[in-house]
């Protein structure tokens, strides 16, 4: 059945179709935030992943993939994208130490691409250097869930799985691209949800501390104990003892 689905190129196009149109429609929303001013992107980040996207689609090409180049097409065309739109409204537009380590390792990966003649390494370099990014995503998005897009990951996700189905074949060089993205979209929305399920666990614990130890034993006790009545003190000072003179509570204690 598998077999016969990858073989059936009409559906292999069309999977490819679907990985396009879901990717463009994931950044949408990512980049109207950029237009209205709501995001700033940093650009020598969207730098760097314009250089690495790029990187993988032309060694994409070199290795002769088909449908699934629609996806890594318009990963690479939405990045560079966002990256000009950095330089209008971005900040950071200083490359760090890290960040020309991360040039020239791609650049590494391009020359043994040269001897070689062969773009597996390249793109091997390539899904290396972007993993260490994404791992730091995947970390920074549980401490705090509330600063990713939900709905831009779930898209992508799901355009990530349809590119895997777009490739036609089960050619590792071919997969190793959308099957890195399949997995980094699955572990952010991981971490999404895991996220918000440590902030509510932890805002259930600081809520219990602000309860009192008995009403946290007996939930039934509520209430505080009922102030003194007036008719009540009334009572108390009828019936106070009159002290005698010359004795002091210092005395009897």
């Amino acid at each position: 059945m598998i077999e016969t689905l990858f073989q059936d190129t009409p559906t292999v196009v069309l999977f490819g179709i679907l990985s396009g149109v879901l990717s463009v429609f994931a950044y949408i929303p990512y980049i109207k935030d950029t237009i209205a001013g709501r995001t700033r992107p940093q650009r020598a980040s969207w730098l760097i992943w314009s250089v690495l996207s790029t990187i993988a689609l032309v060694s994409q090409i070199h290795e002769g993939a088909g449908p699934s180049l629609l996806f890594a097409g318009v990963q690479v065309s939405c990045t560079v994208l966002v990256f000009g739109l950095s330089s209008w409204v971005g900040t950071n537009n200083r490359l760090r130490h890290t960040d020309h380590l991360i040039f020239m390792a791609a650049g590494f990966g391009l020359v043994l691409w040269y001897f070689t003649e062969s773009a597996a390494y390249a793109l091997a370099v390539t899904i290396s250097i972007s993993l260490l990014g994404g791992a730091a995503t995947v970390v920074k998005t549980y401490r705090d869930p509330g600063s990713e897009t939900s709905v831009t990951w779930v898209v992508s996700f799901v355009a990530s799985g349809f590119a895997l189905l777009s490739v036609g074949s089960f050619d590792p060089v071919l997969l190793a691209y959308p099957m890195y993205l399949f997995v980094l979209y699955g572990a952010i929305l991981a971490a999404i949800g895991l996220g918000r399920v440590r902030l509510r666990s932890l805002g259930a614990a600081s809520a219990r501390k602000d309860v009192p130890v008995t009403a946290q034993a007996h939930p039934q006790i509520v209430t505080p104990w009922p102030e003194t009545s007036e008719f009540e003190e009334t009572l108390y000072a009828a019936n106070k003892p009159t002290p005698v003179a010359g004795f002091s509570e210092a005395h009897h204690r």
